[in-house]
Protein backbone atom coordinates (compact mmCIF):
# COMPACT_ATOMS: atom_id res chain seq x y z
CA UNK A 1 0.00 0.00 0.00
CA UNK A 2 1.33 3.71 -1.06
CA UNK A 3 -0.33 5.31 2.47
CA UNK A 4 1.40 2.51 4.58
CA UNK A 5 4.64 3.02 3.49
CA UNK A 6 4.50 6.55 3.62
CA UNK A 7 3.11 6.09 7.35
CA UNK A 8 6.30 4.10 7.82
CA UNK A 9 8.34 6.26 6.43
CA UNK A 10 7.43 9.18 8.85
CA UNK A 11 7.57 7.08 11.93
CA UNK A 12 10.42 4.99 11.39
CA UNK A 13 12.32 8.51 10.45
CA UNK A 14 11.09 9.95 14.07
CA UNK A 15 10.85 6.94 16.14
CA UNK A 16 13.74 7.99 18.25
CA UNK A 17 12.54 11.17 19.44
CA UNK A 18 8.65 9.33 19.47
CA UNK A 19 10.05 6.72 21.91
CA UNK A 20 11.71 9.50 24.62
CA UNK A 21 8.40 11.12 24.68
CA UNK A 22 6.15 8.14 25.24
CA UNK A 23 8.58 6.88 28.04
CA UNK A 24 8.44 10.24 29.29
CA UNK A 25 4.82 10.02 30.17
CA UNK A 26 4.17 6.48 30.18
CA UNK A 27 4.51 6.71 34.24
CA UNK A 28 1.24 8.07 33.42
CA UNK A 29 -0.54 8.03 30.24
CA UNK A 30 2.02 7.24 27.86
CA UNK A 31 1.14 9.18 24.62
CA UNK A 32 2.71 10.53 21.28
CA UNK A 33 2.21 12.89 18.62
CA UNK A 34 3.67 13.32 15.13
CA UNK A 35 2.75 16.01 12.73
CA UNK A 36 2.61 16.47 8.96
CA UNK A 37 1.82 12.72 9.25
CA UNK A 38 1.12 12.40 5.13
CA UNK A 39 1.54 14.94 2.50
CA UNK A 40 -0.84 17.81 2.72
CA UNK A 41 -2.54 16.64 -0.19
CA UNK A 42 -2.76 13.23 0.58
CA UNK A 43 -4.70 14.26 4.13
CA UNK A 44 -7.30 16.89 2.22
CA UNK A 45 -7.82 14.19 -0.42
CA UNK A 46 -9.17 11.85 2.57
CA UNK A 47 -10.57 14.65 4.02
CA UNK A 48 -12.46 15.23 0.70
CA UNK A 49 -14.03 12.07 0.71
CA UNK A 50 -15.53 12.01 4.49
CA UNK A 51 -19.21 11.27 4.08
CA UNK A 52 -21.49 13.07 5.16
CA UNK A 53 -22.61 13.19 8.92
CA UNK A 54 -26.47 11.85 7.61
CA UNK A 55 -24.63 9.08 6.23
CA UNK A 56 -23.39 8.02 9.58
CA UNK A 57 -24.08 6.42 12.99
CA UNK A 58 -25.25 9.33 15.80
CA UNK A 59 -24.00 8.38 19.17
CA UNK A 60 -25.88 10.72 21.57
CA UNK A 61 -26.20 10.17 25.27
CA UNK A 62 -25.38 11.93 28.58
CA UNK A 63 -22.06 9.70 28.09
CA UNK A 64 -21.40 11.53 24.62
CA UNK A 65 -22.57 13.12 21.19
CA UNK A 66 -20.10 12.41 17.89
CA UNK A 67 -20.70 10.40 14.41
CA UNK A 68 -19.81 7.30 14.02
CA UNK A 69 -19.38 5.18 10.97
CA UNK A 70 -17.38 1.40 10.95
CA UNK A 71 -18.95 -0.36 7.97
CA UNK A 72 -16.53 0.62 5.88
CA UNK A 73 -17.64 -0.74 2.26
CA UNK A 74 -20.16 2.01 2.38
CA UNK A 75 -17.96 4.84 1.94
CA UNK A 76 -15.37 6.22 -0.74
CA UNK A 77 -12.52 3.00 -0.46
CA UNK A 78 -9.98 5.63 0.25
CA UNK A 79 -11.04 5.89 3.81
CA UNK A 80 -10.90 2.15 4.25
CA UNK A 81 -6.77 2.62 2.96
CA UNK A 82 -6.43 4.85 5.33
CA UNK A 83 -7.72 2.74 8.14
CA UNK A 84 -6.34 -0.42 7.40
CA UNK A 85 -2.68 0.95 6.40
CA UNK A 86 -2.63 1.48 10.31
CA UNK A 87 -2.88 -2.37 10.80
CA UNK A 88 -0.01 -3.19 8.30
CA UNK A 89 2.19 -5.25 10.26
CA UNK A 90 5.33 -3.29 9.79
CA UNK A 91 3.31 -0.33 10.96
CA UNK A 92 1.78 -2.63 14.11
CA UNK A 93 5.14 -3.75 14.72
CA UNK A 94 6.94 -0.44 14.50
CA UNK A 95 4.59 1.14 16.82
CA UNK A 96 5.06 -1.11 19.09
CA UNK A 97 8.58 -0.82 19.27
CA UNK A 98 8.21 2.89 19.93
CA UNK A 99 5.98 2.23 22.99
CA UNK A 100 8.12 -0.70 24.34
CA UNK A 101 5.37 -3.11 23.71
CA UNK A 102 6.34 -6.70 23.23
CA UNK A 103 3.39 -8.12 20.95
CA UNK A 104 0.82 -5.76 19.30
CA UNK A 105 -2.39 -6.95 17.29
CA UNK A 106 -3.88 -4.62 15.33
CA UNK A 107 -8.36 -4.75 15.03
CA UNK A 108 -9.54 -5.89 11.74
CA UNK A 109 -13.41 -5.88 12.88
CA UNK A 110 -12.97 -2.22 13.87
CA UNK A 111 -14.70 -2.60 17.59
CA UNK A 112 -15.10 1.07 18.36
CA UNK A 113 -12.34 2.31 15.94
CA UNK A 114 -13.27 3.88 12.16
CA UNK A 115 -13.91 6.93 11.46
CA UNK A 116 -15.93 9.63 13.85
CA UNK A 117 -17.08 13.13 13.16
CA UNK A 118 -17.64 15.94 15.76
CA UNK A 119 -19.61 19.09 15.04
CA UNK A 120 -20.96 21.91 17.49
CA UNK A 121 -21.16 21.29 20.80
CA UNK A 122 -20.91 17.37 20.33
CA UNK A 123 -18.37 16.18 22.87
CA UNK A 124 -16.98 13.48 24.57
CA UNK A 125 -17.08 12.85 28.47
CA UNK A 126 -13.93 11.87 30.28
CA UNK A 127 -14.13 7.47 30.39
CA UNK A 128 -11.82 4.66 30.05
CA UNK A 129 -12.27 2.77 27.00
CA UNK A 130 -13.10 -0.84 26.94
CA UNK A 131 -10.43 -2.83 28.32
CA UNK A 132 -10.89 -5.88 25.53
CA UNK A 133 -11.90 -6.51 22.56
CA UNK A 134 -15.21 -7.34 21.03
CA UNK A 135 -14.59 -11.20 22.14
CA UNK A 136 -12.84 -10.14 24.98
CA UNK A 137 -9.95 -12.42 24.60
CA UNK A 138 -7.17 -9.32 23.92
CA UNK A 139 -6.49 -6.45 25.82
CA UNK A 140 -6.60 -3.27 24.50
CA UNK A 141 -3.42 -1.78 24.30
CA UNK A 142 -3.04 1.13 22.01
CA UNK A 143 -5.53 3.94 20.58
CA UNK A 144 -4.27 5.86 17.53
CA UNK A 145 -6.28 9.10 16.45
CA UNK A 146 -5.22 10.21 13.09
CA UNK A 147 -7.05 14.05 12.55
CA UNK A 148 -7.76 15.23 9.13
CA UNK A 149 -9.71 18.32 9.37
CA UNK A 150 -7.67 21.34 7.66
CA UNK A 151 -7.19 24.49 9.07
CA UNK A 152 -8.85 23.23 12.89
CA UNK A 153 -7.70 25.78 15.41
CA UNK A 154 -7.37 24.42 19.04
CA UNK A 155 -9.58 26.84 20.05
CA UNK A 156 -11.98 25.14 18.04
CA UNK A 157 -12.58 22.26 20.37
CA UNK A 158 -13.00 18.79 19.56
CA UNK A 159 -9.45 18.45 21.30
CA UNK A 160 -7.58 15.06 22.83
CA UNK A 161 -7.60 15.48 26.54
CA UNK A 162 -5.80 12.98 29.36
CA UNK A 163 -6.26 13.21 32.50
CA UNK A 164 -3.30 11.11 34.36
CA UNK A 165 -3.83 12.65 37.01
CA UNK A 166 -7.62 12.15 37.89
CA UNK A 167 -10.60 14.38 37.36
CA UNK A 168 -8.99 16.95 40.13
CA UNK A 169 -6.28 17.47 38.50
CA UNK A 170 -6.03 19.62 35.43
CA UNK A 171 -5.99 17.91 31.95
CA UNK A 172 -3.36 17.61 29.36
CA UNK A 173 -4.86 19.28 26.21
CA UNK A 174 -3.53 17.61 22.73
CA UNK A 175 -4.53 19.81 19.70
CA UNK A 176 -6.53 17.55 17.26
CA UNK A 177 -4.77 18.97 14.54
CA UNK A 178 -4.81 19.01 10.58
CA UNK A 179 -2.66 15.39 9.72
CA UNK A 180 -1.40 14.83 12.99
CA UNK A 181 -1.06 11.68 14.67
CA UNK A 182 -1.37 10.73 18.27
CA UNK A 183 -1.11 7.55 19.87
CA UNK A 184 -1.50 6.79 23.51
CA UNK A 185 -1.91 3.93 25.73
CA UNK A 186 -4.67 2.35 26.84
CA UNK A 187 -4.83 0.94 31.00
CA UNK A 188 -7.04 1.36 33.82
CA UNK A 189 -5.22 4.64 34.46
CA UNK A 190 -5.74 6.23 31.00
CA UNK A 191 -9.00 8.34 31.68
CA UNK A 192 -9.61 10.47 28.63
CA UNK A 193 -12.00 12.71 26.89
CA UNK A 194 -13.14 15.07 23.90
CA UNK A 195 -13.38 18.62 24.53
CA UNK A 196 -16.32 19.92 23.07
CA UNK A 197 -16.29 21.37 20.00
CA UNK A 198 -17.70 25.47 19.80
CA UNK A 199 -16.54 26.12 15.98
CA UNK A 200 -19.37 25.56 13.34
CA UNK A 201 -18.37 22.67 11.48
CA UNK A 202 -16.80 19.44 11.72
CA UNK A 203 -13.68 17.72 13.23
CA UNK A 204 -12.89 14.37 11.37
CA UNK A 205 -10.75 11.67 12.85
CA UNK A 206 -9.24 8.53 11.94
CA UNK A 207 -9.41 5.68 15.05
CA UNK A 208 -7.69 2.10 15.18
CA UNK A 209 -7.13 0.35 18.34
CA UNK A 210 -4.16 -2.23 19.03
CA UNK A 211 -4.65 -5.22 21.17
CA UNK A 212 -2.47 -7.59 23.27
CA UNK A 213 -2.38 -10.85 24.95
CA UNK A 214 -0.90 -9.08 28.01
CA UNK A 215 -2.46 -6.06 29.42
CA UNK A 216 0.09 -2.72 29.37
CA UNK A 217 -0.31 -2.70 33.27
CA UNK A 218 0.10 -5.61 35.69
CA UNK A 219 -3.02 -4.47 37.83
CA UNK A 220 -5.55 -3.90 34.93
CA UNK A 221 -8.74 -5.39 35.29
CA UNK A 222 -11.42 -5.98 32.57
CA UNK A 223 -13.97 -3.18 32.99
CA UNK A 224 -16.68 -1.63 30.06
CA UNK A 225 -16.32 1.12 28.97
CA UNK A 226 -16.67 3.65 31.84
CA UNK A 227 -17.81 7.08 31.80
CA UNK A 228 -17.34 9.99 34.28
CA UNK A 229 -18.57 13.45 34.22
CA UNK A 230 -16.47 16.53 33.15
CA UNK A 231 -15.54 18.22 36.52
CA UNK A 232 -17.86 21.46 36.51
CA UNK A 233 -20.74 18.58 35.61
CA UNK A 234 -20.95 17.16 39.30
CA UNK A 235 -25.03 15.81 38.60
CA UNK A 236 -23.94 13.92 35.15
CA UNK A 237 -20.87 12.41 37.16
CA UNK A 238 -23.05 10.93 39.57
CA UNK A 239 -25.00 9.36 36.97
CA UNK A 240 -22.49 7.95 34.70
CA UNK A 241 -20.77 6.59 37.88
CA UNK A 242 -24.31 5.01 38.17
CA UNK A 243 -24.21 3.66 34.81
CA UNK A 244 -20.96 2.44 34.94
CA UNK A 245 -21.73 0.05 37.91
CA UNK A 246 -25.09 -1.32 36.05
CA UNK A 247 -23.35 -1.99 32.94
CA UNK A 248 -20.19 -3.63 34.70
CA UNK A 249 -22.97 -5.57 36.63
CA UNK A 250 -24.63 -7.08 33.88
CA UNK A 251 -21.18 -8.50 31.87
CA UNK A 252 -20.45 -10.25 34.93
CA UNK A 253 -23.35 -12.02 33.98
CA UNK A 254 -23.13 -11.92 30.67
CA UNK A 255 -19.10 -11.95 29.18
CA UNK A 256 -20.12 -10.49 25.96
CA UNK A 257 -22.83 -8.31 26.71
CA UNK A 258 -26.76 -8.68 26.36
CA UNK A 259 -26.29 -7.84 22.69
CA UNK A 260 -23.30 -7.30 20.19
CA UNK A 261 -22.07 -4.12 20.13
CA UNK A 262 -22.91 -2.49 16.72
CA UNK A 263 -19.77 -1.37 16.16
CA UNK A 264 -17.83 -3.28 14.16
CA UNK A 265 -16.63 -3.75 10.60
CA UNK A 266 -19.00 -6.53 9.54
CA UNK A 267 -16.79 -7.61 5.94
CA UNK A 268 -19.11 -8.89 3.37
CA UNK A 269 -22.05 -6.83 4.53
Amino acid sequence: MELASLIFDKINKNKDSLNAHFLKTKSEIGYFFLDDLLPNEISLKIHKVFPEYSKMVLKKSIREDKYVASQMNLYNPLLEEIIFSFQEKKIVDLIAEICEIKEAIPDENLYAGGISMMGKNQFLNPHLDNSHDKDRESWRVLNLLFYVTPNWNIEYGGNLELWPNGLKEKQVTIHSKFNRLIVMATHNNSMHSVSPVTFDGFRCCISNYYFSKKPLLETDSFHVTSFRGRPENKFSDAILQIDTWARMAIRKLFKKGIKENPHVYKKGN
